[in-house]
Order: C-alpha cells, then structure tokens, then sequence
C-alpha cells in the first residue's frame, strides 16, 4: 500500500480474520506493539496493560493495540484464540489484540512496513529486530516514535502523555483570567 499517507489507511485483520479499518481509531494517539506469548519478553504485556489503565481513563483518545507475531523464534505458535485467552488469563489484557501477524518478510502486513519505513530503527534500520518493539502513531495518523523490545512500556510514559498534548485545544480553565484588583 505504497499510497498510504497515515496509519489510518490500512485495515489489519482482527483476531477473527475480519479486516480491522485503522480509521476508527482516528483522532487517537496509538502504540503499536508486535507481541509474543513465548518470549523473554512476554511480561510486557503486564507494563503495556498498567500503561493501558493509567492513561486510558483520563484520554479516551489513547489506545494500544498489540499485534502477535511468530517471526521470531517462533515465540507465538497459537492460534489467534490460544493468543487472546493466553493475554487476559495470564495479563488480564484489555486492550485490542489483533489476529497474529507478519512484520517482516514477504507477507509483511502492510500498515508494518509503512511504520517501518517512517520510522526506521537504529542506524536506518527498517527490519523489525524482535517481538515488542513499539511505535508510537500521533493523533493525525503519523508514526511519530519507535522504540527497542528492551524499552519497557512504563519508560513510554512521558512520551505518550507528550503526544496526547499535542494538538490538544485550549479549555475553558486556560483562558485569560481577570486580574485581580487591590
């Protein structure tokens, strides 16, 4: 999907196979995780569902979305329903969990590979290294962010809160206020 401007383009398929349109999730800043049930890094999901209800809560324009990769290792051999029961018995994951994924290679999924190309990693690289890198989509569809499998979802924080400013309009309160007089 060469023709891609935004995140807001593509259209996933969800954990039932059905093509999940990005575009509802227009107007939200997003971190997007690929992720693994195997992986030494597993225990994200437990930072990235804490992550989840934190911000959640007060910006109901904040989503994550997790997309389960096999690619490496083969860390995530389940069907998609063994990968949704295994998130929320184990991490109690609220957030959606689309259905399992390539981000890499031949069959890459195409909303992947334009993250990657807006974001490449260290020194330019465009490959997905391991499960749990992350990116970070910015309110108008932009791949804004990209962090390493090591960076932990509790480190994101600041950033994320950062970018849900972004763009945010002047309430009532920051109005100017009358002077008060002596």
């Amino acid at each position: 999907m060469a023709s891609a401007a935004t995140f807001y383009d593509f259209k996933p398929n969800d954990k039932k196979g059905t093509p999940y349109p990005l575009e509802k999730l227009k107007g939200k800043v997003v971190l997007v995780v690929n992720t693994a049930s195997k992986c030494g890094f597993t225990p994200q999901f437990e930072g990235l569902e804490q992550l989840y209800k934190e911000l959640k809560p007060s910006h109901p324009d904040f989503e994550i979305l997790g997309f389960p990769c096999n690619q490496f290792g083969s860390q995530d051999p389940g069907s998609n329903d063994e990968i949704q029961t295994f998130c929320q018995v184990n991490y109690g994951v609220s957030f959606p969990v689309l259905g399992k994924t390539d981000v890499n290679g031949e069959k890459v999924e195409p909303v992947w590979e334009w993250m990657k190309n807006s974001k490449p990693g260290f020194m330019g690289l465009q490959r997905i290294k391991w499960n749990f890198e992350k990116f970070l989509i910015s309110k108008d569809g932009k791949c804004v962010q990209r962090w390493a499998s090591t960076s932990k979802p509790q480190s994101l924080k600041a950033a994320i809160e950062a970018e849900l400013k972004n763009g945010a309009k002047p309430t009532a309160t920051s109005a100017a206020k009358p002077t008060p007089t002596k």
